[in-house]
């Protein structure tokens, strides 16, 4: 097989044909609204992300309602996506940072977004991406770490370094593209447990790194 190098423009060409328009499936409508979003989407299906949201932020409004809600009241809120005591005091921190130091506009480079409670580089890439449209890195969900490995693009496991090699191998005007073009595949093709590889349009680029073994399980990720 070819290395990775001489398949990504011929991968990147294939999955945009086959998904044009990638996104987030995250509903929002500003960029405040994204990150509490990605934040609630470890570990949780954006369905069901989705499901929460709307009440969620007719409840709370914006970046000061949430910074002064009630935590009990907040973590009920959020209770079905999991993890809901480390989600609401993150989300409540990120509020609180922003209020206090970004005059309660959400900061949009990687270097403020990181210093929020609760937002490490993959949460502020995809706001970066998606809220702002500013490519300053990619964002590596377990979709994204799954094909990276299977496709031999990466062979490291830690995010930070799996991104490090992605940055290096995929083209600068694929970066803002290239973690939706990735986890749509993976959702509805290179599935983590049985990937349809029969059917995937891939097949003659991939080196199936791992397809086969046993998988792990990913608990609260079912359908992500």
């Amino acid at each position: 097989m070819e290395p990775a190098k001489g398949r990504i423009r011929r991968i990147l060409q294939v999955l945009t044909k086959q998904d044009p328009e990638p996104e987030t499936c995250l509903r929002h409508e500003t960029p405040w609204e994204l990150l509490v979003a990605t934040i609630l989407s470890a570990q949780c299906t954006d369905e069901r992300v989705n499901t929460i949201t709307p009440g969620l932020f007719r409840k709370h409004p914006d970046v000061r309602a949430f910074a002064e809600a009630d935590r009990a009241g907040l973590e009920a809120d959020i209770r079905p996506t999991g993890f809901f005591h480390n989600k609401a005091k993150s989300i409540q921190g990120a509020a609180r940072a922003i209020m206090d130091d970004f005059g309660g506009r959400v900061p949009d480079t990687m270097a403020e977004l990181v210093t929020l409670p609760g937002v490490a580089r993959k949460t502020a890439n995809i706001v970066l991406s998606s809220a702002f449209g500013k490519a300053e890195g990619i964002a590596v969900d377990v979709h994204v770490a799954r094909l990276s490995g299977r496709l031999g693009l990466s062979l490291e496991t830690v995010p930070e370094k799996i991104e490090r090699d992605l940055l290096a191998l995929v083209p600068k005007d694929y970066w803002l593209s290239f973690n939706y073009l990735l986890v749509n595949h993976g959702r509805a093709v290179c599935q983590a447990r049985k990937p349809k590889c029969g059917e995937c349009r891939l097949a003659a680029l991939c080196p199936k790194v791992g397809v086969g073994k046993p998988v792990a399980a990913e608990p609260g990720r079912a359908g992500k």
